[in-house]
């Protein structure tokens, strides 16, 4: 009885100062490549998503993570680290003037717009989570096309 209650806590032990030594076993990182873009003003605004519903969000509202990026050469990327096995959808912003939202004409947006797995953007081809979204359960990276009106 005390062997068996001395293995059990030492096994509980064990399985604490595993989770306090690797905390980030079951996470992930994810890296996001944009290039293209029509010049180099401005930043890249990389939006991740993680629930359905939540994109499009024209005001960025609903993301769960946000990093700008340094546009090089027409390119720019960023990684999000430690992200949590699940499903996720990108959206990114070539946002020229820096102000953090897509700004528009009369209905189109005047900067670049892209997300993950879109190459095209239109009425009959509007972005949701269901369509954007991929499953993350390895370490990834991904290219996002961003789209001129």
């Amino acid at each position: 009885m005390k062997t068996t209650i001395i293995t059990l806590f030492a096994f509980t032990l064990s399985l604490t100062l595993y989770s306090f030594v690797n905390p980030n076993s079951d996470t992930y990182s994810l890296t996001i490549k944009v290039k293209n873009l029509r010049n180099s003003k401005g930043v890249v605004q990389f939006a991740l998503y993680n629930k359905d519903g939540s994109i499009p969000d024209e005001d960025y509202e609903n993301y769960y993570k946000i990093v700008k990026g340094e546009i090089v050469n027409g390119s720019s990327s960023i990684t999000f680290k430690n992200i949590p096995l699940g499903k996720y959808a990108v959206n990114i912003l070539h946002d020229e003037n820096k102000n953090g939202k897509i700004d528009k004409g009369l209905i189109l947006p005047k900067e670049g717009i892209g997300f993950s797995n879109f190459q095209s953007i239109g009425l009959t081809n509007r972005p949701n989570f269901s369509k954007a979204s991929f499953e993350l359960k390895e370490n990834k990276s991904i290219s996002v096309k961003v789209i001129y009106m």
